[in-house]
């Protein structure tokens, strides 16, 4: 696999929900050779959809990787693709991937424009620091407007988007594109499904915009590139088509420009030529400096470089379990060599671990190979612990790359098998598919013995469980969604705590002075904050950290009604201990029981989640779907119409949100489309608050 990196590109697929991402992988396998047919997700044929799950639903869940190769100015470059889901609730599949990608291919619809999803991805894009192109895909579609969703890529995603083609035709008479770089107009041949093009003339009527916008570009590219500004004000004809490019490719890699492409990957249309522009604007391995990780015996920050003489780091950025080679790991190399039979060092577990085989993926299938270099992406198998998210790397040259913050769950279930003989398969189910996804949390309530799964949303859930009928042979009975709440302090109280046990013999004792209060502001990480303000060794330094232990520990469960706190600051001010009975675990219990007694002083509140939810709606139903948006304690957020349909934007508590998809469609018989996603946590209002605490003290019998 030794490559001249330069050819190589790591790239994803990201967008809003049936935007088109797998029609347009699809069409990216078939003109690059690898699939000899192209596979629609309407007929639940996708190669990338590979699921079970995913070809009857027709949406993406799980992230696909696919290696192909693409032929561009008479040079073959390598390119990885990860196709990733548009849902919502699968967000951590794009976080994971854009980690470890050098570049994105960004799809709007052309007659929906920059929706909801399309935010967040882009934002989660930017945290990444990845460059990007945007497709305007379903040109063909009625109501399509290319230049309107550059506008919305500009205004709404603060962007600076600039079209490098404009449509021929729009609708059901597109049929090509004005390449505004070199100025010449193409239209895809439909005889070969796209493959090829042929050269037009610009038609006359496009003639004064494509100069209008022809000159928008050229501006825009000069004001990056200074040595073409003289040229722009001089002689802007003598500006050649290379020097555009090299311009713009250096703008898109320091994300000062996103330029703008156009077609229909469902009618083959404008695919191929954007894969050129991925070719030639998108990063290869080689245009980072390369990756700065901490070396974790010394603390140092380590640069490695993109080269196969570097020493080897490598990304894990998913777990996935195969039924023919069992678990797999996907990951990213920044920099040296790794071959099959070697081994690795897990800085995570501090332990060696030997790869028996390396894949290179499409989609569920694997091809072997024999060793995996810099900048590329593979599949691992033969290793025992590796987790999302954990650095693997040579032992004599220890190495922590940064990992990926992955949101809480926001909603939980509870499920049980439905016969005794199945709660070995339930258990081993649930931890191989709580491997793969960061984002299901898999617990047993302590009071009541029940099985409680979290997610990031019903559907998130729904897929779960399916999985675990399907794949692991369980049925589950399970019970209504709860909410997960968490729970906060406003205020800040004073607590002595004197722990003492005497029973013959040895006894315990600690004795502990602390001021609990909400987090500083400018205390970023949350957790406990915890402040040793003690003085003159009231409390040896050897018990300090059983003190923060035993409040870090306690703040699983709040005082109200058992949820999690997130964060809180304890500041350690006096105590005392004894010469003899004091110990490690009498300070821990002391702790414990401080945060037990002070807490319900510091004015504890209930937190719950608020959820962004974006419903599309034909006007005359308008009324009644605010009306009930207001029956859920909905903040409405603001109003704007889309072809001609209106946009309700509201802030809405998950709480009163189950079952919201099906009532929407009783309202408006149909025809009403809604996307939620999880906003913020904020104090839920008292009669909430007392249902939920009296139902967790056992007092509401569920009407489950």
């Amino acid at each position: 696999m030794a490559r001249d990196l330069k050819f190589t590109r790591n790239i994803g697929i990201a967008a809003h929900i049936d935007a088109g991402k797998t029609t347009t992988t699809e069409r990216i396998l078939y003109y690059a050779g690898v699939s000899h047919k192209i596979g629609e997700v309407h007929e639940g044929a996708a190669t990338m959809d590979w699921m079970a799950q995913e070809q009857e639903r027709g949406i993406t869940i799980t992230s696909a990787a696919t290696t192909v190769n693409w032929k561009y100015r008479n040079q073959n470059y390598h390119m990885n693709i990860i196709d990733t889901p548009g849902h919502v609730d699968f967000t951590v599949e794009v976080n994971r991937s854009l980690r470890v990608l050098d570049g994105l291919v960004f799809l709007f619809s052309a007659v929906d424009g920059v929706e909801p999803q399309s935010e967040t991805n882009w934002r989660l894009a930017n945290n990444y620091n990845v460059a990007r192109i945007g497709f305007v895909n379903k040109m063909d579609r009625s109501g399509a407007d290319f230049l309107k969703v550059v506008k919305q890529v500009k205004d709404m995603l603060g962007s600076n988007a600039v079209p490098l083609q404009l449509p021929i035709g729009a609708e059901d008479q597109f049929k090509g594109v004005v390449d505004l770089i070199n100025n010449r107009g193409i239209v895809w041949n439909e005889h070969d499904k796209g493959m090829t093009f042929t050269e037009v003339p610009i038609p006359d009527d496009m003639l004064d915009e494509v100069a209008e916008w022809r000159e928008k570009l050229l501006e825009s590219v000069a004001d990056y590139d200074e040595s073409l500004m003289e040229k722009f004000f001089d002689a802007p004809e003598t500006i050649t088509e290379r020097e555009v490019l090299d311009a713009l490719r250096a703008a898109v890699l320091d994300a000062k420009i996103v330029p703008m492409v156009c077609g229909s990957s469902f009618k083959n249309k404008g695919v191929q030529t954007m894969l050129d522009y991925v070719m030639e604007l998108l990063p290869s391995p080689l245009d980072s400096e390369g990756v700065t990780g901490t070396n974790p015996d010394t603390n140092e920050e380590v640069l490695l470089k993109p080269s196969i003489d570097e020493p080897f780091a490598a990304l894990a950025f998913k777990i996935a379990t195969d039924p023919f080679v069992g678990r797999l790991c996907f990951i990213r190399v920044y920099s040296g060599n790794l071959e099959a039979g070697s081994y690795i060092y897990n800085t995570r577990s501090e332990s060696k671990e030997r790869i028996s085989r390396i894949f290179q993926m499409h989609a569920n299938k694997q091809n072997p190979v024999p060793n995996v270099a810099a900048g590329d992406i593979a599949a691992v198998v033969g290793f025992k612990d590796i987790k999302t998210g954990d650095t693997l790397c040579d032992e004599k040259h220890p190495i922590v790359l940064e990992s990926m913050v992955f949101p809480d769950p926001v909603i939980g279930l509870a499920i049980e098998p439905k016969t005794q003989a199945d709660v070995d398969k339930l258990g081993m189910g649930l931890s191989k598919l709580a491997e793969e996804d960061p984002t299901f949390r898999v617990q047993t309530d302590q009071e009541t013995g029940q099985t409680v799964i979290s997610g990031m949303g019903e559907l998130h859930l729904d897929i779960l469980i399916d999985r675990l009928k399907r794949e692991f042979k369980v049925e589950v009975n399970q019970g209504a969604p709860q909410v997960a709440y968490k729970e906060a302090i406003f205020g800040t109280a004073e607590h002595r705590e004197v722990y003492k046990k005497q029973s013959g013999g040895r006894g315990k004792f600690a004795d502990i002075k602390v001021v609990i209060s909400p987090i500083d502001a400018d205390f970023e990480k949350g957790g406990l904050q915890f402040v040793n303000e003690i003085v003159g060794g009231a409390i040896p330094r050897e018990f300090i950290p059983s003190v923060e232990k035993g409040f870090a520990s306690a703040m699983a469960n709040g005082v109200l009604a058992g949820y999690p706190l997130p964060d809180m600051k304890v500041r350690l001010i006096d105590g005392s201990f004894h010469a003899v009975d004091s110990d490690a675990l009498s300070f821990e219990l002391a702790a414990r029981m401080a945060y037990r007694e002070a807490l319900p002083k510091c004015r504890p509140s209930l937190m719950e989640p608020i959820m962004k939810i974006e419903i599309l709606t034909p006007e005359e139903n308008m009324g009644d779907v605010i009306g009930d948006m207001n029956r859920r304690r909905g903040q409405l957020q603001g109003m704007d119409t889309r072809n001609g349909a209106q946009v309700i934007k509201a802030l809405v508590p998950l709480s009163e949100m189950f079952g919201y998809v099906t009532q929407l469609r009783t309202i408006t018989s149909g025809r009403a489309t809604s996307t939620m996603e999880f906003d913020h946590y904020e104090p839920a209002p008292k009669n909430v608050q007392d249902e939920v605490v009296a139902k967790s003290k056992g007092r509401i019998k569920s009407e489950d």
